[in-house]
């Protein structure tokens, strides 16, 4: 690390104003370069005293170290050198293609021309009240944000910056207030399981009946499928292996002994697929040993793809039906909203939709229901 310099050079006027001229560590191709710099820092007619108090705060954290020489960084190679290569292989593979988005997309438009040190909580402030001006929606504007500080963040971590420019920066208002998440009556999930081939409808009918998440029905093997319960320990999305996503997710769930007879029932199923002018026929399970997956590639036998199912079978059968709101997220709110209906303890639903906290099924999963709100008010007057 370069030792650093204690700079107190003295104020000049230059024309109508008093400036400074100081040392200040840039990065070009890789190499730190010294560049001289000029600030103004005050009208000429400020007496000289003030000035050069104004000159030593304005020093202050170069001479105090509290800009390290690495914040001369570029946000751009930042991101392409650290951030993409270290920090986001960390992260599942669906949340990599997001922030990878939001990148390319919106912040290095923004910032990639910037040294992290010239990213200020003004520079951040000034960014995303502008972005309010946009037709961006207010979750989609709060996701940047999110990546934005998990930048900076990183920055903080590998000795790059003191303090996160990002923390506390303010969103602008919202232009609508929060829609409550889509779900599905049961009669409704009947009717659009009907429009569906196997073996998606079954990967349909065990997520809806069991609020397994759309990466773990995927990741699911033989040996996970009991008498009466199914053991999450392992999801994959779209061939990113890994652990569930969190403690509580990895556990083992009572189900109904339709959804274990409804999966048992894919070994004794074939599927016709249309090749050209003929048709192909494919075992639905092409090999059940205990490490073999329940829910398999109907050509390949590899793991599926969420997206592939949901844009080719799930939302064409969802549109006849109106439903066009339907996706993998609906069918696990669905389930939380049916165990309302039935009257489950919030304690118990929590169990079973594996959240670390209760709180979380009953305000984000759990929906309000018409017909209860309607019997209440209903009930209010004799």
């Amino acid at each position: 690390m370069a030792r650093r310099r204690f700079q107190d050079p003295r104020p000049r006027i230059e024309g109508h104003f008093w400036v400074l001229y100081y040392w200040q560590d840039e990065f070009e191709n890789g190499q730190r370069r010294r560049r001289k710099k000029r600030e103004k820092l005050a009208p000429a007619t400020v007496k000289e005293r003030e000035v050069r108090k104004i000159a030593a705060e304005f020093l202050r954290p170069v001479n105090q170290g509290l800009v390290p020489l690495g914040a001369a960084t570029s946000f751009d190679e930042f991101v392409d050198s650290t951030y993409t290569p270290v920090v986001l292989p960390t992260m599942a593979k669906s949340t990599q293609d997001r922030y990878s988005g939001v990148i390319r997309n919106y912040l290095k438009p923004q910032f990639g021309g910037l040294s992290l040190r010239d990213i200020t909580p003004l520079t951040a402030d000034r960014y995303f009240s502008g972005l309010g001006k946009t037709d961006l929606q207010y979750e989609s504007i709060d996701k940047v944000r999110d990546v934005f500080a998990s930048i900076l963040t990183s920055a903080i971590r590998y000795g790059l910056l003191v303090k996160n420019p990002a923390e506390g920066v303010r969103l602008p208002r919202a232009k609508r207030g929060n829609k409550s998440k889509p779900w599905i009556t049961q009669q409704q999930f009947n009717s659009l399981i009907g429009l569906i081939a196997e073996p998606y409808a079954t990967m349909l009918y065990v997520a809806v009946y069991t609020g397994l998440r759309v990466s773990e029905l995927i990741g699911l093997r033989w040996n996970d499928v009991h008498e009466d319960s199914i053991t999450i320990d392992e999801r994959c999305c779209r061939g990113d292996w890994g652990a569930p996503k969190s403690e509580a997710s990895n556990d083992t769930i009572p189900v109904n002994r339709a959804v274990i007879e409804r999966i048992l029932r894919l070994k004794t199923l074939t599927v016709d697929v249309k090749a050209g002018r003929a048709t192909r026929h494919y075992k639905v399970v092409k090999s059940d040993g205990p490490d073999d997956l329940v829910f398999q590639s109907v050509s390949t036998g590899v793991a599926m793809r969420d997206n592939n199912i949901l844009k080719r079978h799930i939302k064409p059968a969802a549109r006849k039906l109106g439903l066009d709101f339907v996706n993998w997220r609906c069918l696990r709110t669905s389930y939380a909203t049916w165990l309302k209906e039935a009257k489950a303890d919030i304690k118990d639903a929590q169990k079973l939709m594996r959240h670390s906290r209760a709180t979380t099924t009953l305000e984000i999963y759990q929906q309000f229901i018409p017909e209860s709100q309607r019997k209440v008010v209903d009930g209010l007057i004799n």
